[in-house]
């Protein structure tokens, strides 16, 4: 982590402190009111539950000091995707979405945005850069793509899509602010499922839009407001809580994850190993420039989906179970959702267990699958 970051997660911690009058709480109260107190409507900071309320100002005042930019927040990622790419498309626009990203937000694309008229058009990860982004109104990437984990240099991306007059919108989800800025990198907004490691137990659905742009986030919050896809002051207030062991959390599942990629690189049973921190990865390029560290997942084969499932079901401190970023390790055999991998293709999600005691797990499980190589 650099000292910038450093000052923002310091900033996170104690942003609330110069509001408090004496006697207030120092953790934010969780609000479940949907009505305030509006003898007039002039000067009311809140006015009516779906269109904002104290417990999702607290979250938001967090992500935009990581983001430093305007944040919205919503009901999940996928919510917050949608808030993004409805904001800045209509009918007879195109919109250009990874073909290796994020399963369900190629069906938004397919079952949604299509039927409303946009043409979507579905591009490899590592074919963007050299894309032709000429008609296009929006340029959609993740990097690293999930589950491939490959990667395109955010700041070609912009250049070239705003040359173009095309918008950049980039899901970093799988690098939180922490770990890549992609509004520092010329992106128009950024979108993130913060059910990820923003929130980090696995308890809470939630996502956010971030942007620059303050007539462009208005056009968000006015799609949250009328659209009804808000969030829950619950689920706001986990988050709140998770956001402030963020960079904890993160520096040891990142350094965790390293080890584990190390050693895995190094097995005879393992094949197609995917982690951006290693040297020879061919997403490591973006390392140690727009990406801070190889982060928190790994991608790897094994020799067909029976033995894939046979690793996971042996492997007692790795929880078989989709989503990633929480505390608990979690990895699932990735093409069983449909995604473009091989039928043996995990993708793990390294947690904070103890780094010796997660790899033994690991190691073992191989040797019982049969896996030795």
């Amino acid at each position: 982590m650099t000292a910038e970051t450093d000052a923002r997660i310091a900033r996170l911690l104690h942003h609330r402190k110069a509001g408090l009058a004496l006697g207030e709480p120092v953790v934010p109260p969780i609000s479940v009111a949907t009505t305030f107190h509006l003898p007039q409507t002039q000067g009311a900071v809140h006015s009516y539950g779906r269109a904002g309320q104290p417990t999702w100002d607290a979250v938001e005042a967090q992500l935009a000091i990581l983001e430093d930019a305007e944040v919205v927040s919503f009901p999940s990622g996928m919510a917050a995707i949608t808030a993004a790419l409805v904001c800045c498309l209509r009918a007879g626009a195109r919109v250009m979405i990874p073909s290796d990203g994020y399963y369900v937000t190629r069906l938004l694309g397919r079952d949604m945005l299509q039927v409303y008229g946009v043409d979507v058009i579905p591009v490899p990860t590592l074919e963007m850069e050299s894309a032709d982004f000429a008609g296009f109104d929006v340029i959609y990437i993740e990097t690293p793509s999930n589950p491939g984990l490959d990667t395109i240099d955010i700041a070609t991306i912009a250049t070239r899509a705003h040359a173009a007059g095309a918008r950049v919108i980039v899901d970093n989800t799988t690098m939180t602010p922490l770990l890549q800025r992609p509004l520092d990198l010329g992106a128009d907004l950024v979108v993130a499922a913060d059910t990820k490691a923003p929130a980090g137990h696995s308890d809470a659905l939630f996502g956010h839009v971030a942007g620059r742009d303050a007539a462009l986030m208005a056009r968000v919050a006015d799609w949250r407001r009328q659209s009804g896809s808000v969030p829950g002051p619950f689920e706001a207030y986990l988050v709140h809580r998770g956001l402030e062991t963020l960079e904890v959390r993160l520096s040891r599942m990142c350094a965790s994850a390293a080890l584990i990629a190390e050693r895995l690189a190094q097995h005879p049973a393992v094949r197609g190993l995917r982690y951006p921190g290693l040297a020879g990865d061919p997403a490591h390029k973006a390392v140690g420039g727009q990406m801070a560290n190889g982060g928190f997942l790994i991608g790897f084969e094994l020799a067909d989906a029976a033995t894939a499932e046979h690793f996971l079901a042996r492997c007692p401190l790795i929880e078989q179970a989709t989503s990633f970023g929480g505390v608990h390790s979690a990895a699932e055999r990735r093409a069983r959702w449909g995604d473009n991998v091989a039928e043996g293709f995990i993708r793990l999600s390294v947690g904070v267990e103890p780094v010796e005691v997660l790899w033994q797990s690991i190691d073992t499980a191989l040797v019982l699958t049969g896996a030795e190589g």
